[in-house]
């Protein structure tokens, strides 16, 4: 099993780090998921992870402070909107599916608003 909570952990890492370069890829969720997987996989990696320069900071900025930065709340919504808008708008989708995908986009978007800027 820890071998398994290794290998999610890496993936979710990596998955964190592209996030940080590819704007529709969220960074701290999978970084958080990466934190919890090592914390039960590995306490070495949970501790490199924890004390990494860059991505240890995404990780106790959110866990301590609950707090995302405004320039990533406006940045993250407009990118959702701008995916979602666009799929909604311009892809031959069912009615059902266009709403669900918009209940969707609403639903992420008032969770991001949710928390505190910092």
């Amino acid at each position: 099993m820890k071998i398994l909570m290794i290998i999610a952990g890496t993936i979710c890492m990596a998955l964190g780090v592209a996030g940080i370069f590819l704007p529709l890829l969220p960074t701290t969720p999978f970084l958080l998921l990466a934190a919890a997987a090592y914390f039960r996989g590995s306490a070495r990696m949970y501790a490199w992870l924890m004390n990494h320069k860059y991505l240890g900071a995404y990780i106790r900025n959110f866990r301590e402070n609950r707090t995302v930065p405004l320039r990533v709340k406006i940045l993250s919504i407009a990118l959702l909107w701008l995916a979602m808008g666009y799929s909604i708008l311009f892809l031959s989708l069912q009615p059902w599916l266009r709403i669900t995908l918009a209940a969707i986009a609403i639903g992420v978007t008032c969770r991001i608003l949710s928390y505190k800027t910092g």
